[in-house]
């Protein structure tokens, strides 16, 4: 396209185009934002797990000097007919009508144009309760007469749960079921069978920037701004909630400090719009940190898994159960119930396969998708799995797996026959990487040493539709407009890295447009490690469209095909001066086929397999129970990498963050309470709690069906790690965990149980 153009964008480790901003404070957030005539809004939260409110005084608040208006659900009611919002169930009130459903669950909302007014006034509200029995376990829901809700109504957005049926009196919210094969007659011919239970506990998302929205309303319109990784979502939800067409719903979002899938769907966006509609005002809400862990939580899981081994350590069947804890409020749950149940028996060749996986209602803040979309929590229970029998048959862990590993060209379990997944070479690579089988060291005196290794595997998200535009101007730049989220994984610069590719430029001379759905397309959302096979396949065909035109206006203007003519030159040619627009489109939608609503099966689960796999050197200090991960090596399978620093830094980034999950992260409840919402007593991963060597690679390998090979790698280091350091601790002492985190006093019982 020009004398400056380069070739061979992908591949580079270009430095993030936003870095220089951010380092320099210049950076757009929404935290930042100032609207004239903005007032604050502080939630005053429920105190009891379960209860119908029998009311709620706002007296004092209302009367405190500078309170502009105290919003209760009666409130919502005069904007928003039927204030219930959710992706997969349209269960969540705005504001609590009738009854609260967890501990934090928004009441009523202060507006003031100071926020420490609207918060001293909060702390005046007075709420009163009839409690009732609440129910916080995921597998006592499933029997218990405590309903969290009375009656289930499905959203009926996403395709795949279009199946979904209103029901009353359970706390079930999706069952899905696959059967593949005979398990029952699997079992009966076993030479050996294994059973073990295995759960996981609530954590946080814990992003440094915590939800915030502002609403700004206009002349039949309404503006939010809102810290988002799904604006286009937004849009429609706040659009169905108004009864309003989405042209009169516009929402802008800008750089996120951090999401993991915090900000996924509508958070705070239903609410701050009904209050500017009722203040006729601009009205911001910025969630404290320790509100986040009332707003969205990851799902805690208890995991049943059930193996039949014939004589040559075989794996020849596999029943699994797993019950997803999905607190009050459904949010995505149900979609990682099924998208992530499927593949719960994990990345092995097992003919015979039986899984049941439930999403429950409970009396705990609602559970979403955070970075692994539940993966993570099945590969700590299938990987843990696999090492105890190993263990017990007396056959090397490494070994176990190679006779078991689920190879490209052979069906998983839903029947989808794999492809472009390196779960063999990702394996084979922490082999040699961790040398495990030379010596090692194991330790001496009361300091005792182990390693241990754990595969895992993730289906992307689908069916989910995206579309980017891309803009040359007539001076020969270029602008790109997509609706992916940069919430800190370089999305910007590898989207930049694809339609410079494809146009021949330097990726440095794209500009990316953040999302606007005024401006920008539709994209579903930017969650699951979606966004670099989905988006990178629009913006690489709107870069293609785009090159299609050039090319017929130079044939316009008489240029002969391949010659170095700039564009600014033929756009001054065509219009007699600088002036005109060249627009390519492009948009991706993958192919897909919804399981079978008896048999679980469907011969295209997934667009694109995501396999990652962590090596763990660990010390165990027998006498304290204390570990100390002395070395976490993290191996993916991502394809051709875009930008292989980005690569590495998302690889190192989400093995740091399972970490935390995995040794100490923990929200701690006590008769409905939460005990620790607060950076001081919920701990998360600091410098000091790093293993010395952290090390990341990607294998060699290629995803054909991606855009220039690749695809997602976000949440792939977070798979392995908790089974890696669970069989590394069981190396070392002895002793099997079966229950996170790993903390010092669980590993210290446990050794004192062993008598070790």
């Amino acid at each position: 396209m020009s004398a400056t153009a380069k070739a061979g964008q992908i591949g580079r480790s270009l430095p993030r185009l936003e870095g220089r901003a951010k380092v320099t404070g210049r950076a757009e957030y929404i935290h930042n934002l100032r609207l004239p005539g903005m007032v604050h809004g502080k939630i005053f939260r429920s105190a009891v797990a379960h209860g119908r409110i029998r009311r709620v005084d706002t007296a004092a608040a209302k009367a405190l000097s500078g309170v502009f208006a105290v919003v209760t659900s009666d409130d919502i009611r005069k904007v928003i007919s039927n204030p219930y919002y959710g992706p997969a169930f349209h269960d969540q009130p705005i504001l609590a009508i009738d009854k609260v459903r967890h501990v934090g669950e928004p009441v009523a909302v202060v507006l003031a144009e100071d926020p420490h007014v609207a918060e001293e006034a909060m702390r005046l509200i007075i709420a009163e309760y009839d409690e009732l029995p609440a129910v916080t376990d995921e597998v006592e829901a499933m029997t218990s007469t405590v309903i969290v809700h009375d009656a289930l109504k499905p959203a009926g957005i996403f395709p795949d749960l279009k199946h979904l049926e209103g029901r009353k009196g359970t706390n079930v919210a999706l069952d899905f079921h696959l059967r593949r094969g005979d398990v029952k007659q699997a079992f009966a011919e076993a030479t050996h069978v294994f059973e073990h239970t295995f759960r996981t506990q609530p954590v946080m998302h814990t992003p440094l920037e915590p939800m915030v929205s502002a609403a700004e309303p206009g002349d039949g319109t309404l503006t939010i701004h809102t810290a988002s990784q799904s604006p286009s979502f937004v849009r429609m939800e706040v659009a169905r909630l108004l009864g309003w067409p989405e042209n009169r719903v516009r929402v802008k979002t800008a750089f996120l400090g951090g999401g993991f899938g915090a900000k996924l769907y509508i958070k705070l966006e239903a609410l701050v719009a009904a209050l500017a509609l009722l203040a006729r005002r601009p009205v911001k809400i910025s969630l404290a940190m320790d509100e986040q862990f009332f707003t969205i939580t990851k799902h805690p899981s208890t995991f049943r898994i059930k193996s039949a081994v014939d004589k040559d350590g075989r794996v020849t069947a596999r029943e699994c159960e797993v019950w997803w804890n999905g607190g009050a409020y459904a949010d995505v749950g149900p979609r990682v119930t099924q998208k992530s149940g499927f593949t719960a028996a994990g990345p092995y060749d097992i003919d015979n396969v039986a899984i049941d996986s439930y999403a429950l209602y409970t009396n705990r803040p609602p559970a979403g998708a955070l970075r692994g979309f539940g993966i993570p929590q099945l590969v700590w229970a299938y990987e843990s799995h696999t090492d105890m029998i190993a263990r017990a048959l007396g056959i090397d862990p490494v070994e176990f797996r190679r006779r078991n590993i689920l190879r490209d060209g052979r069906p998983q379990a839903t029947g989808t026959v794999m492809k472009d997944a390196a779960i063999d070479k990702v394996l084979d690579r922490l082999v040699q990487r961790l040398g495990w089988s030379r010596p090692f060291d194991r330790g001496q005196g009361s300091v005792k040493r182990g390693r241990g290794l754990a595969v895992g595997f993730k289906a992307s998200i689908a069916p989910t539709t995206s579309v980017a535009i891309l803009n040359l101007y007539a001076d020969g730049s270029c602008g790109l407009y997509c609706s992916t989220v940069d919430m800190g994984q370089g999305s910007d610069t590898a989207m930049a890295q694809i339609a410079a590719e494809v146009l021949d430029i330097p990726a440095e001379t794209v500009r990316v447009v953040h999302p606007d759905t005024d401006v920008t397309p539709y994209d579903m959302a930017t969650l699951g490690s979606r966004s670099t096979y989905h988006m990178g396949h629009a913006v690489k065909r709107a870069a293609e469209d785009a090159r299609v035109k050039i090319d017929a206006l130079k044939a316009d203007l008489g240029v002969p095909p391949g010659s170095n003519v700039p564009l600014a030159e033929l756009f001054r040619r065509k219009y007699g001066m600088q002036a005109g627009n060249i627009v390519g489109v492009g948009s991706f939608v993958p192919s897909y086929a919804s399981p079978d609503h008896d048999t679980g099966l469907t011969p295209n689960a997934t667009p694109f397999w995501m396999v990652g796999g962590t090596g763990a050197e660990v010390e165990v200090d027998t006498e304290t129970g204390h570990v100390r991960v002395a070395r976490l090596i993290n191996v993916a399978d991502l394809g051709t990498p875009i930008n292989p620093r980005i690569v590495e830094t998302q690889l190192s980034g989400g093995a740091i963050m399972q970490l935390g999950f995995t040794m100490q992260e923990r929200m701690e409840f006590a008769d409905g309470q939460l005990l620790n919402p607060n950076l001081a007593d919920y701990k998360i991963p600091g410098m000091r709690d790093l293993p010395a060597r952290i090390e990341s690679e990607a294998v060699d390998a290629v995803e054909r069906g991606g855009p220039f090979g690749a695809k997602g790698v976000g949440e792939t280091a977070t798979f392995g790690v908790s089974p890696a350091i669970a069989n590394a601790i069981d190396a070392a002492v002895g002793v099997r965990l079966t229950e996170l985190p790993l903390t010092p006093e669980a590993v210290y019982r446990a050794l004192r149980k062993a008598g070790r």
